[in-house]
């Protein structure tokens, strides 16, 4: 009788540890490669993995894939289009494929639509709308078989379990858990890294640190996208009592070259369209503040007279829409908490950043203050009424240009992007110009306000990204990588920085971290000559041999 008390006690002991651990069970699941961050880098990774019989989970934060891509930057930066080969050129591929079909030319035919030079050329189109983008990159998804797990944040408190150096799990907010043997991180903000315990930077490095010229604060360099001379920085002109107008930094920048936390400004790649069906006019948003416009206003009258404003064509009389002048789409220094910002924050900064930019629209198409030529131009466009149908028809993705970058086993710099330096066991190449954009308004020493930052220096060839730089430190850890927040400086990032180059990178990582598994090793100790091999199989170049 006692002993059958004592099974009926175990019994009920055992059913209710089971119930206790039911929700976890069931929010557990192992697989080879885990992948954070459904931008094009993860997309692709993700695709890449599966077709090498990898079992692959994809976990995007937010409810759309692809990124910036499908974003709104449909105009495809590069440099020199012919540096993009394997998966990358498969899904500019089946762009061209998909504006072959007359069925997709709904606001104009083809023949109507002009792009400028280079948007197609064999069998591959550059140019697209955001809506394509997405609906091909869901499809290449669907075909590759991949799972995909939709509004899943990593627990920022809790979120990455590690045994030594490697990763044995990720958390997220919901409690789910997802168990690999190799993980990738593939967010525009490196949180995984971030939280995994791996070195990183935020901000611009002195040009000391590398050895460089284009780091650190740039107010010589910063000729483009400037707001014109003589412009007073008080809300009273010549009254510094009156306080400075909005997005003007009171401590101004330190001496030429030097490092400091500041980020380059983020904005929206709008879509905007023509087409009178097509077309939802700009509304005055609730919130709406003229005084941060008062710069733009006194900008033009200080005889700025083009529409501040990127117009690219995209089909069906869309457009992929970036900031021009010193006033336009950039939000400038209103974004230096985002990396490292939890997510009620990074919220925050986002609506500050939409009303910004839905009121600077407003204000292009119908403030008295603006020139009536600009106002004219502005006006006859429109939001796209079938782009981003879920959020107000804004793009869902704010252009997060740069945020956390690890720092690796190898850092790209400077020296890699003008061919003085040639980076070892190279995984693709990146062809932009050194690019960055503002990032501060000051005041100058003659009592005027202008921007600091922006730096555009190109006339290099595509070079060779290494494989080092996904890779974080092996005493840090040994089965992470890295393909968006990779190990760079500010300024070499800012020619890496392109969404085919991270289509590239995820490709890349994904079949390292094959290997990885395949020969029992860790990231940083796969054997780069077969890996190599398995790249060029892959399509993917690794050497620019043209002039």
């Amino acid at each position: 009788m006692f002993r059958k008390k004592l099974i009926n006690i175990f019994l009920v002991l055992m059913f209710t540890v089971s119930i206790l651990f039911i929700p976890n069970c069931t929010h557990q699941k192992q697989y080879d490669i885990v992948i954070y961050g459904g931008t094009s880098a993860g997309v692709v990774a993700a695709i890449q993995a599966a077709r090498m019989q990898k079992s692959v989970v994809l976990i995007e934060p937010g409810k759309h894939l692809g990124g910036l891509t499908s974003g709104g930057l449909g105009q495809t930066d590069i440099g020199n289009k012919k540096a993009i080969g394997g998966i990358a050129r498969e899904f500019y591929h089946r762009v061209f494929e998909y504006y072959m079909k007359d069925e997709s030319w709904v606001q104009q035919k083809r023949e109507e639509y002009q792009a400028g030079k280079d948007w197609y050329e064999n069998q591959v189109w550059w140019k697209f709308e955001p809506h394509v983008a997405e609906k091909i990159f869901r499809d290449m998804i669907r075909e590759a078989k991949v799972p995909v797990v939709f509004e899943e944040r990593l627990d920022l408190k809790n979120s990455v379990h590690k045994q030594g150096t490697k990763i044995t799990a990720i958390r997220m907010e919901s409690g789910k858990i997802f168990r690999g043997q190799v993980f990738i991180d593939a967010t525009y903000e490196g949180d995984l890294m971030a939280k995994t315990g791996v070195s990183y930077t935020v901000g611009r490095e002195a040009n000391a640190v590398y050895g460089e010229t284009l780091n650190g604060v740039q107010t010589k360099n910063a000729v483009h996208h400037q707001l014109q001379d003589f412009i007073n920085p008080y809300i009273e002109p010549g009254q510094p009592s009156s306080g400075l107008l909005p997005g003007i930094d009171p401590t101004g920048p330190d001496k030429e070259g030097s490092g400091d936390h500041r980020v380059q400004a983020y904005c929206f790649r709008m879509c905007m369209s023509d087409a009178p069906e097509n077309r939802v006019p700009f509304e005055k948003p609730a919130g709406y503040d003229s005084l941060q416009y008062e710069l733009l206003f006194r900008n033009f009258e200080a005889g700025e007279d083009g529409v501040p404003l990127i117009i690219s064509m995209m089909p069906n009389r869309k457009t992929d829409t970036n900031n021009k002048h010193g006033f336009s789409t950039d939000y400038i220094g209103q974004n230096y908490d985002w990396p490292e910002a939890d997510y009620t924050t990074r919220e925050k900064i986002y609506r500050k950043h939409l009303l910004y930019q839905q009121g600077l629209m407003w204000t292009l198409a119908n403030h008295p203050r603006v020139p009536e030529k600009i106002r004219q131009e502005v006006s006859r466009w429109g939001l796209a009424k079938d782009e981003f149908t879920d959020n107000g028809h804004w793009p869902h993705q704010l252009y997060i240009r740069e945020a956390r970058r690890m720092i690796g086993e190898y850092v790209m710099t400077e020296h890699n992007c003008r061919g003085v330096r040639v980076a070892p066991q190279t995984i693709g190449l990146a062809a932009y110009t050194m690019d960055s954009h503002n990032v501060q308004r000051y005041i100058t020493k003659e009592g005027f306000v202008k921007n600091e930052g922006n730096v555009e220096v190109g006339g290099f060839p595509p070079y060779p990204i290494s494989y080092k730089s996904l890779t974080p430190k092996a005493s840090e850890c040994t089965n992470l990588l890295v393909p968006v927040c990779l190990s760079a400086s500010h300024i070499a990032y800012g020619s890496i920085r392109m969404e085919p180059v991270f289509m590239v990178l995820g490709q890349s990582a994904a079949m390292a971290a094959c290997m990885a598994i395949d020969m029992g090793a860790n990231i940083q100790n796969v054997d780069y000559a077969v890996l190599r091999k398995q790249l060029l199989l892959g399509r993917q170049i690794l050497e620019w041999t043209q002039k």
